[in-house]
């Protein structure tokens, strides 16, 4: 495993485009703190974040401050190149381990962040979705809103993926569906959903998926 740093993000790392935003974090938003690893003095405020992060002075179950912890190990990384010597810069008791991982949740898709944010999927969650490459790490993070998986199916689960195992088949030996979501829709939307897959023979999710196929969201 490499000792150098690796981002999945479009954002700036450190930028707080998540943390930042009031329609996620309420009046919270303008708490949020943005670390710039091109900046010295910003990669020493990041340390010390980091620091006080590792040794539980701040953060505790609290998501808001659990994800600005990530952003400074994300942005300290960056700033000096390498985990191990980020976990040096931060000080004592900050091990490479805890500045990896907590740098791949910040490096975690902004979708999958923003539920991060809301509370709806747990910091510590996260991190074990970070353990996970490419769209798997959609479909577990999925999983947790839908299936009600917890941190500890979460662990479980990427370890068995890490071992060779395909994700679906790991959600499944769990009771879950891959795929399968629960939605509320306008009471016309669906009598007109139920409509048209009867006169198809085809399954609602049938048509659901084919018009989302062929949906273009704006870029």
């Amino acid at each position: 495993m490499t000792d150098e740093p690796g981002a999945d993000r479009r954002s700036p790392v450190g930028e707080p485009v998540v943390r930042a935003d009031p329609e996620i974090t309420g009046d919270r938003a303008a708490e949020a703190i943005g670390f710039d690893p091109d900046d010295p003095e910003s990669v020493a405020e990041a340390a010390a974040v980091v620091n006080r992060f590792a040794t539980g002075e701040v953060g505790g179950d609290d998501h808001v401050l659990m994800l600005r912890g990530a952003a400074a190990c994300a942005a300290l990384v960056r700033g000096t190149g390498s985990y191990k010597r980020a976990a040096e810069r931060a000080g004592d008791g900050v091990s490479v381990s805890f500045i990896r991982k907590w740098a791949r949740v910040h490096d975690l898709p902004q979708a999958i962040r923003r539920h991060v944010a809301r509370g709806e999927i747990p910091p510590t969650a996260a991190k074990h979705i970070a353990r996970v490459g490419g769209s798997d790490r959609y479909l577990l993070a999925w999983a947790v809103l839908d299936g009600d998986l917890t941190v500890r199916d979460v662990r479980s689960i990427a370890s068995d993926v890490n071992d060779g195992t395909r994700l679906e088949a790991a959600l499944e030996d769990r009771d879950v569906s891959p795929g399968r979501i629960t939605l509320d829709l306008p009471v016309d939307a669906y009598v007109e959903l139920r409509r048209d897959a009867s006169m198809r023979n085809e399954d609602p999710g049938t048509i659901v998926g084919a018009a989302l196929d062929a949906f273009e969201p704006d870029a």
